[in-house]
């Protein structure tokens, strides 16, 4: 099936008792034994599985094309349930342009915890094999990476993670299901903050790890999973279901308005540089054809001067939202370098810019009027 096909059907189950279309929220924390002490339908306690997660769960495998799907309250709580799933001792290769985030977890939580990691850039495919320690254990690329729109090789790179043993995971959250399929690149688990695309409509914190197969390791975060309670609500699993029925519409149009912006901030006498996956001066532009169905709708741009001419510039921004996240249907800029704090490495005149459903030639006149 096509992907708008798949991902409405993926999410849709009528009630089989009432007939409603919309399928029901079960909000219960505890479900009902028969009169032999049996659990009819298998639940027990909506920690470890309810229905309205499982539906979710079962859906996100389906769009990815993998074994298993798991839902949790973030995506921090599945990128730290699967390195928890990690033995002390084991190595994690990370690329150097990645969600601030999962460094900070890895150097704050998991370090002291006896888990080692080195950071390499993913577009050096040496570096990368150079990296590799007899105790790794996952690669984990970001691609397109974030804020820096730098792309990784996923068939090399999961083929050299396969060759020392380990397993290579992706965020692929910025591409989604709809514009890359790392399964299908053999990659071993795709991580979602599915608070962005997935969800679609700033409303939901929520969080996947899908799988391509059922092995052990697998079983071993799903146990974890469970224990640790780092799961969504049944309200927030059906919001991102919702959310995925028009994820492929949604995206799209997102993708083709972002091409325009992109293409008139690449030309503006005030831009110095516009890192966009879809402009043909992007130094991996081959690749990106090839592993790519769109370029996505994020972009990141930097403006001539520092951190000071940047701050202008969004503060004169009148349809753009000052605001720190992506994916929604409304159009988000922010200072990166801000959020990130005093150690970040991203250049103090960058900006992120996630682009919505507004109109394109709308979005290019907000931004021709701040950058005069």
């Amino acid at each position: 099936m096509h992907f708008d096909t798949l991902a409405l059907h993926a999410t849709h189950q009528s009630d089989p008792t009432t007939g409603a279309v919309v399928p029901p929220i079960h909000l219960s924390t505890a479900f009902a034994r028969n009169e032999a002490n049996e659990l009819p339908a298998g639940y027990i306690y909506t920690r470890p599985n309810n229905p309205t997660r499982e539906a979710l769960e079962k859906a996100l495998a389906t769009l990815e094309g993998g074994a298993v799907g798991m839902s949790f309250g973030s995506g921090q709580a599945a990128t730290m349930t699967l390195f928890q799933a990690l033995r002390p001792g084991d190595h994690v290769l990370l690329s150097t342009d990645a969600y601030y985030g999962t460094p900070a977890l890895l150097e704050q939580v998991f370090h002291p915890w006896g888990l080692t990691y080195t950071r390499v850039d993913m577009t050096d495919l040496d570096a990368v094999l150079a990296s590799i320690h007899e105790n790794t254990r996952v690669i984990w690329c970001e691609t397109p990476s974030n804020p820096m729109l730098t792309i990784t090789d996923l068939l090399t790179v999961s083929r050299i993670a396969h060759d020392a043993g380990a397993i290579c995971v992706c965020d692929n959250t910025w591409a989604t299901p709809v514009l890359q399929r790392p399964l299908e690149l053999n990659c071993d688990v795709v991580m979602h903050s599915a608070t962005k695309y997935l969800s679609g409509h700033s409303d939901v914190l929520g969080g996947a790890l899908i799988f391509k197969h059922n092995n052990e390791f697998t079983q071993r975060v799903r146990q974890l999973q469970s224990l640790s309670g780092a799961v969504p609500s049944p309200f927030d699993c059906w919001l991102i279901s919702r959310g995925i029925k028009t994820l492929g519409i949604r995206v799209r149009a997102q993708t083709a308005t972002a091409k325009v912006v992109a293409e008139f901030l690449n030309g503006h006498p005030a831009v110095e540089t516009v890192h966009y996956p879809g402009l043909p001066n992007h130094p991996d532009h081959i690749l990106i054809q090839q592993q790519m169905n769109e370029p996505g709708a994020m972009l990141s741009v930097q403006v001539k001067g520092g951190a000071e001419e940047a701050l202008h510039f969004i503060g004169k921004l009148k349809l753009f939202t000052r605001a720190t996240s992506l994916g929604g249907v409304e159009s988000l800029i922010e200072h990166r370098a801000s959020v990130e704090g005093p150690n970040s490495n991203t250049p103090q005149n960058l900006l992120r810019i996630s682009i919505g459903l507004e109109h394109a030639e709308d979005l290019i006149a907000d931004l021709a009027q701040a950058l005069r």
